[in-house]
């Protein structure tokens, strides 16, 4: 019994590696995340600063759950659980947001605080 034949690779030809592409999208996420923090010290107008962040964050993130969790190469079903629960969270996050933004949620005046005390004792 012989070990089964491989076939010869071309000559000079090899496919690859999948630990270069990584290191290649991670180092592009760095480069994106220098851009980022650079991007708030510089004197521009607030809505360009926050859009362009926004922007960036949201290529990253793209780049972070397609390449690193692997969802280019997963099924449309598993993609499609991971979008619904991300909605999901979102809507949690802007419901939590507008429900602390309420009058209930900032701090009481002095005046406040001294009808609370009266009202207790």
């Amino acid at each position: 019994m012989s070990a089964p034949a491989t076939a010869p690779a071309a000559a000079g030809h090899h496919e690859p590696s999948k630990f270069h592409f990584y290191i290649q999208v991670a180092m592009i996420l760095s480069v994106v995340t220098g851009i980022e923090v650079v991007l708030v010290y510089l004197p521009l107008s607030k809505w360009i600063v926050v859009t362009s962040l926004l922007v960036l964050s949201a290529g990253k993130f793209m780049a972070v759950i397609f390449y690193f969790m692997h969802l280019r190469w997963d099924k449309v079903f598993c993609t499609i659980l991971f979008f619904i629960g991300l909605v999901l969270a979102g809507g949690t996050m802007w419901a939590l947001l507008h429900l602390f933004a309420t009058e209930a949620g900032k701090p009481l005046t002095a005046a406040a605080l001294e009808m609370a005390r009266l009202a207790v004792a």
